[in-house]
């Protein structure tokens, strides 16, 4: 059930995400304040209700973070039956799909987030299942919200780009990565991790110190992912970039690699105080 666009005023403010670079944890995105003094906020607009044939009904709203590199999305409700005099609470689950102008932007499980594509006008539907506790109430339906967010896009603060992006089967392939600190926020530390697809025999190797192929196993294994690599960079200055240079060997099976970068933004003693952005990916043929 469409409703009347609801507007979001928040000015973009560094995004709060643990440093966890180490395979498989990413991380994982904490909002915090923005430079010009204020939060990072969620808007929320009715989306639909849900009806059962034995009186089960379930409200639905849709709810879209902003001012932040994130678009958080999630899908609150509230459920009852009718004559029963229990005080429900609801739990939802599903995938939702945002759309600007026509165009797919993002999407993703609920709740669930994404790179905020910048201000505009979203309708966002979302297909869901709600189910309450206690038992009573368990409906499946598709849900839609326009909302019309306001926020700029945050510049980024970091770069990651590599000197080529096809990789071949059979061949060793030399590639030079470069990573760039562009804003004056943050300090010189950051971590480079790449991986291939496991199972196809892909390696990857540096001869510089900076980087390892993470251990993995309990206490004392000393197996490590060869078709992962991890670089802990530390001096990272506006206008000094770091170059990382890796062999990638790919046998007679081809797989992709990809990259990712993480970096602290030092804000006192906050916990969560780091970024994470999305490297280049290699392809191979």
């Amino acid at each position: 059930m469409p409703t009347r666009p609801t507007t979001l005023r928040s000015l973009a403010g560094a995004a709060l995400l643990p440093l966890a670079l180490v395979t498989p944890a990413w991380g994982q995105s904490t909002a915090a304040p923005s430079r010009a003094g204020e939060e990072p906020s969620t808007l929320c607009a009715p989306a639909g209700t849900l009806r059962g044939e034995h009186g089960q009904f379930a409200v639905v709203s849709v709810c879209a973070g902003s001012g932040t590199p994130q678009l958080a999305v999630s899908a609150p409700a509230s459920c009852r039956r009718a004559g029963v005099r229990v005080r429900y609470t609801c739990r939802t689950e599903g995938t939702w799909t945002a759309h600007r102008a026509g165009r797919t932007l993002a999407a993703g499980t609920l709740p669930g987030a994404q790179e905020y594509p910048g201000p505009g006008t979203y309708d966002i539907t979302a297909d869901v299942r709600v189910r309450s506790a206690p038992a009573g109430v368990d409906l499946r339906g598709t849900v839609e919200a326009t909302l019309t967010l306001t926020a700029p896009k945050a510049p980024p603060t970091h770069a990651v780009t590599v000197d080529r992006t096809t990789l071949r089967r059979d061949a060793t392939t030399t590639l030079t990565y470069t990573v760039r600190r562009d804003s004056d926020e943050g300090d010189g530390s950051a971590r480079l991790g790449l991986i291939g697809e496991a199972g196809t025999g892909v390696r990857i190797a540096t001869d510089d110190a900076r980087c390892v192929n993470p251990l993995v196993g309990r206490y004392p294994s000393k197996t490590r992912l060869a078709y992962s690599l991890d670089c802990a960079l530390t001096a990272l200055q506006p206008g000094r970039p770091e170059t990382v240079k890796v062999r990638v060997t790919v046998g007679p099976d081809c797989s992709t690699v990809v990259s990712k970068l993480g970096y602290w933004l030092p804000r006192g003693q906050d916990l969560y105080t780091g970024g994470m952005l999305a490297g280049p990916a290699l392809t191979c043929r």
